[in-house]
């Protein structure tokens, strides 16, 4: 008897189910250790004795399987340790499901019966068991009268063998009569019994061992029949399993010299189809591809890449006469990667084979070939790209001169234009690929059609040897210089300057400041046209040299002492020191003939190079100091084609003259000018050979937008330029953090740029998350004040799922590399969660949770159980996010994400163990968690309440702590205690009976006087210290405080009714509750129509507490309603009052009867939806917890 009630368990919802799992006519007998102590509560005694009772329905049998298998799934050790305590009982249990394995027909029964034999037989490692149920299939298959009925034993057989792969050297051996049954199954007109079949063949011949014994069988009996089972195949799992087994079969030389000679008698007629009976491999394998489904054409070309390995030579021209190639050329104008690398595999080797170009297949092919090349490139496949040119080389090398293999000059243009294309790639195997096919195609027969593309041919060349494109542009023309002179001014300005000069050296420590002031006033303009006007004609060469020598120091001052970037190194000093001693002398002409000349893009000398040099540096310095003397438009042309010389000749400019370019190209660029992708690629390989991107750094906003406007440097200097750009930003950006005044106050001017980029290309807000989580603290605090700016104040700009996918990598990625500690190497993972956080509160309630968001939970989850209570930072923003997810969603979406949620027994622990620290930390500096914690513990109870969720891990909460701390609440703590409220209001609500939460005493309690029984678990005194505890906090007004303090009143008194109504009514009826309400109608004039003061007020006349609320005060609270302006009040207002006013007209006390139907009527003509009030926004973040009022309040 005790047995039975242990195993019946405790009574609640899952008693049912659990009665189910037993077998009542035994389990009486059965000793209690077979029954599971965790669920599912199942008796394994039960089990041996239920599943061949033919008494007992099939549907149960199933429910009992299925339990079965979730149990060793998920118990594995604790089931193995009780089936394998004896090897008659496993021998019991393999023989008796194996026997209800052949007795039914339901399929899903028989596939339950399959997965938990596989599972048992694999976990037990008992070589008698595999004995054991390997003969069972034997003798099954010898005495079965038909093969329609060995589907089942066939299915196991191949699942075993596939589960342990030495059972097929086994079953070959010591069952070897098995294969004639095999063999008949093979020509049964049953296509499952067929595919069955395949399979099993498929996993005897993937071993070595077996294979080579089962040769004979395979050469005499087999062969023929694969190939017309392979040829016939309709079913999806016919053609996959034979397909597999063919795979199994080309790993050795022996069978595909079978069915290569079997398919040579085939063809050996003139019929293209063979003789009658006999298969051809290479049509069976043209057949499928030439279907439409893409795992038979990859799986087909596999199978001839893996004939063709052993020998091209042999086995290639069975392939040709097919017209295989011809089909494979088609595919390579697939969009599937994996078939067009395979098609170019079998090509590759089929071009191995004269027969392959004599048969004009080449010819055929190669525009299907150049397409897919073009196409192939524009992938990230390098591998793809590697197979594509090898073919093409190929083709092209071994192409015989006597077929044109090009008919038309544009193919043969298309051709070198994809050649050129990738001999420009970044990856040195393409690049050198990409030569070969070069070569080959540079052949003379090769470039005969009419008529021949000279130009084409000779950038292809230009490209192959300096690897970049575009060098067809013809330089600038220089335009004449003109020349005046006056002879006093010359002497005049020599004197000037020298005296200017000479200050560089007088006040040593103010020539930086010096040189700025005279570089923002222009002078280094009136000095190159000083230069132009009176020295252009190697006259005054006293006033070049004091020209030059000014130029020369004042420029290294102000390189020197440089804003908003990184002072050069003495090194990179001497290299423009050099520079500008050999270019400054010679600068002697006007802006115009300047820019021309930094626009040759002939080949450029070195002693011109550095003229190049000196002019491109004086107008960076210009430029810097607001001197823009030359148009901006001409200036950023000339720096273009500046660059692109560089690039031609292959030089790497100083880092001052890299700076220098690429601020002058920032800030000239038009709005609506674009870089040449040419030009944009050089920038980039001039980028790539600098060791950072410091070097060159300037801080500006247009600087800035240049690296983010073209895709090719975001992606490569994108995140280095962000990190660059907040490390230098001086603003903490504190103030814009402030919620009340970010919308008012007006962004800084880089800011300002910086948002206008992420509207256009929200994709840089990747970029700004890996800086959270990658960069120092100060800098990802910044770069996480920017994008919460960003987001408050773009509500239309739709980037969370954007940055939720995003984040869900970085966490994925966190969570494996730093195992079961995160929160030890943590980084700046706490800013990163608090970003996310707020998209979560951006997102509009009542929305479906998609994939995404299940999938943030499950990884969120993950982490806080990794986690400890002292890990604050992390916990948090994870557990706003939590919260916001359950509450801001659709009902079927709360379902799903509470049992998401609940599955975690590891946040579940730690949930128990923060709501433990409440008693003894409170006003600490984790109150804030605290309160996420109790208001999480309150939505999950209820959500798994309400939705009968399943429970993995109880939450133990010691409730008379609970009632401690609300009966005696602290001050400045009216969150926390709201929070507690709502828990408490919860479990009141499901009169103490979830089964997710366990309200435990604190320690040994006295036994319950006689008139607490029917309250437990609360005692009459627990409830009035509640009471007077609830009565303190509504004191406080608290707007929050108040609607908790209502709500968990009303859940109190409705619990206390249920159980003791002369209680609830003592409660009520305390005069104490008449000084409370007056005490909070003491707030203003229209303090009553409060809604918590409302609800209030509702419970008092709904348990007809005169002595609080009479009818006559009732009476001026309804005339008070009546003459107010019912359109101003919120929908919760409005709610509150309708629940009054329908309350006192049921219990009958309205006294006025024209006031009772004056706002009868306007209640009635005021719908919620209509109301003028502002909608109330329902969730917030109140001191860093997420709240939602409804949650609060309802």
């Amino acid at each position: 008897m005790a047995v039975r009630e242990a195993a019946a368990g405790p009574r609640g919802p899952g008693r049912d189910e659990e009665t189910a799992l037993l077998y009542e006519r035994a389990h009486y007998r059965h000793d209690p250790c077979w029954l599971l102590p965790v669920p599912p509560r199942l008796c394994l005694a039960c089990v041996l004795e239920l599943l061949p009772e033919p008494c007992v329905s099939l549907v149960r049998k199933k429910h009992v399987l299925s339990c079965f298998r979730d149990a060793l799934l998920r118990h594995a050790s604790l089931v193995m340790q009780l089936v394998a305590q004896d090897q008659r009982i496993c021998i019991h249990f393999i023989s008796m499901l194996f026997g209800l394995l052949c007795n039914v027909e339901d399929g899903s029964v028989i596939d339950l019966c399959i997965e938990v034999l596989i599972q048992l037989t694999t976990q037990l490692k008992l070589e008698q068991t595999v004995h054991c149920l390997l003969d069972e299939c034997h003798k099954e298959l010898c005495n079965m009268p038909s093969m329609r009925d060995s589907l089942a034993t066939l299915t196991l057989l191949g699942k075993l063998v596939d589960a342990i792969p030495p059972l097929a050297d086994k079953l070959v051996m010591e069952h070897s009569n098995l294969m004639e049954h095999l063999l008949r199954g093979l020509v049964y007109p049953n296509e499952g019994v067929r595919a069955s079949v395949c399979y099993l063949y498929g996993k005897l011949y993937s071993s070595p061992v077996a294979a080579e014994m089962l040769s004979g069988h395979f050469r005499e009996k087999l062969c023929p029949l694969f190939l017309s089972t392979l040829d016939g195949a309709q079913t999806k799992e016919l053609q996959i399993n034979c397909l597999g087994w063919l795979r199994q079969l080309l790993k050795y030389d022996l069978f595909v010299s079978v069915i290569m000679n079997e398919s040579s008698l085939a063809e050996s007629t003139e019929g293209v189809e063979g003789p009658p009976g006999k298969t051809s491999l290479p049509l069976v394998l043209k057949k499928l591809l030439l279907s439409r489904d893409e795992t038979l054409q990859v799986a087909s070309a596999h199978c001839i890449t893996a004939v063709l390995v052993h020998s091209p030579a042999k086995h290639a021209p069975a392939f040709i006469h097919a017209d295989i190639p011809e089909f494979l050329f088609e595919h390579l104008s697939s969009s599937s990667e994996v078939l067009v690398w395979f098609s170019y595999n079998c090509l590759i080797l089929l071009a191995e084979e004269p027969l392959f170009f004599s048969k004009c297949h080449t010819v055929y092919g190669i525009e299907s070939v150049v397409r897919s090349l073009q196409g192939s490139l524009r992938m990230n496949n390098t591998e793809l790209h590697k197979e594509g040119l090898l073919l093409f080389a190929e083709i092209l090398t071994r192409q015989p001169e006597e077929i044109k293999l090009f008919t038309s000059s544009t193919m043969c243009r298309d051709a070198g234009r994809a050649l050129q294309e990738a001999v420009n790639s970044p990856v040195l195997e393409v690049a050198a690929e990409a030569v070969k096919a070069i070569s080959a195609f540079l052949r003379k027969d090769h470039q005969s059609a009419l008529p021949v593309q000279y130009r084409e041919l000779r950038a292809l060349l230009e490209a192959m040897l300096n690897r970049c494109a575009d060098f067809s542009q013809t330089p600038l023309n220089r335009r004449p210089l003109r020349h005046s002179e006056q002879a006093t001014q010359p002497n005049l300005m020599e004197v000037f300057l020298s005296i200017l000069h000479s200050l560089f050296v007088i006040v040593p420590h103010m020539k930086e400041k010096f040189s700025k002031k005279l570089a923002s006033s222009s002078f280094i303009r009136l000095t190159l046209e000083l230069k132009a006007r009176f020295c252009s004609s190697l006259s005054h060469s006293d006033l070049n040299q004091v020209c030059s020598s000014f130029l020369y120091d004042m420029s290294l001052n102000l390189l020197s002492a440089p804003e908003k970037t990184e002072p050069p190194s003495q090194e990179e000093l001497s290299a423009v020191s050099a520079f500008l001693q050999h270019g400054l002398p010679e600068i002697r002409s006007r802006s115009p003939e300047s820019l021309a000349f930094l626009s040759d893009r002939q080949y450029v000398e070195g002693i011109a190079r550095q003229r190049q040099y000196c002019i491109l540096l004086l107008f960076y310095l210009a430029y810097i100091h607001e001197d823009r003397f030359v148009s901006e438009a001409e200036l950023f042309v000339a720096v273009q084609s500046f660059l692109l010389s560089l690039q031609d000749q292959d030089e790497r400019p100083p880092l001052t003259v890299i700076r220098a370019s690429i601020y002058l190209l920032a800030i000239c660029q038009d709005k609506d000018d674009a870089l040449d992708e040419a030009v944009v690629s050089a920038i980039r390989k001039i980028l790539e050979g600098i060791p950072d991107l410091h070097l060159v750094y300037i801080h500006h906003p247009l600087l800035l937008r240049f690296f983010l406007l073209y895709p090719e440097l975001m992606s490569r200097f994108g995140h280095r330029v962000l990190e660059l750009w907040f490390s230098w930003e001086e603003s903490s950006y504190e103030e814009l953090d402030d919620v009340s005044s970010a919308g008012q106050s007006p962004l800084p001017a880089s800011l300002a740029a910086l948002f206008y980029m992420l509207r256009s290309s929200p994709s840089i807000l990747l970029i700004l998350l890996d800086l959270i989580y990658s960069s120092p603290v100060d800098t990802a605090r910044k770069v996480l004040i920017v994008l919460r700016t960003f987001l408050r104040r773009n509500e239309d700009v739709q980037v969370g799922g954007l940055i939720r996918g995003h984040f869900l990598l970085i966490l994925q990625h966190l969570l494996v590399e730093h195992g079961a500690s995160p929160s030890g190497d943590s980084g700046n993972l706490p800013l990163l969660l608090s970003l996310l956080s707020l998209v979560q509160l951006k997102n509009k309630s009542e929305q479906e949770l998609d994939s995404m968001a299940m999938k943030l939970l499950h990884q969120v989850s993950k982490l806080c159980g990794k986690c400890s209570p002292a890990d604050v930072d992390i916990l948090q923003p994870s557990f706003n996010f939590l919260y916001w997810s359950l509450h801001q969603t659709t009902p079927s979406s709360q379902k799903r994400a509470a049992a998401v949620l609940l599955s975690s027994t590891a946040l579940i622990e730690l949930l128990e163990k923060i709501l433990a620290l409440t008693w003894t930390e409170v006003d600490s500096p984790r109150t804030a968690l605290l309160c996420s914690a109790w208001l999480l513990a309150a939505s999950f109870s209820a959500q798994q309440h309400d939705g009968s969720l399943q429970v993995h891990q109880t939450l133990s909460v010691e409730l008379d702590q609970v009632l401690k701390v609300l009966s005696f609440p602290k001050k400045k703590a009216a969150l926390l205690s709201a929070a507690i409220l709502c828990f408490l209001r919860t479990a009141l609500q499901q009169s103490f009976s979830s089964a997710l939460v366990a309200l435990v005493p604190s320690g040994a309690q006295p036994p319950p006087a006689p008139e607490d029984t029917a309250l437990a678990p609360l005692g009459t005194s627990q409830v009035l210290s509640l009471v007077i505890g609830l009565q303190n906090l509504l004191v406080q007004k608290d707007p929050l405080l108040s609607y908790a303090c209502v709500a968990c009143l009303e859940a109190l008194l409705d619990y206390l009714h249920a159980r003791s109504p002369d209680i609830a009514f003592h409660v009520v009826s305390q005069p104490w509750n008449r000084f409370l309400l007056f005490t909070l109608l003491d707030a203003g004039e229209s303090s009553f129509l409060r809604p918590e003061i409302l609800r209030l007020m509702t419970l008092f006349v709904r348990f007809q507490s005169s002595s609080v609320l009479s009818r006559e005060e009732v009476g001026h609270v309804l005339q008070g309603a009546a003459l107010a302006d019912l359109s101003t009040l919120s929908n919760t207002t409005l709610q509150a009052l309708r629940g009054f006013f329908l309350q006192v007209q049921s219990m009958g006390l309205l006294a006025d009867e024209s006031t009772a139907q004056t706002l009868h009527v306007s209640l009635e003509g005021l719908s919620p939806s209509t109301s003028s009030a502002e909608p109330p926004v329902d969730m917030l973040c109140l001191g860093g917890v997420a709240v939602s009022l409804s949650h609060i309040r309802d």
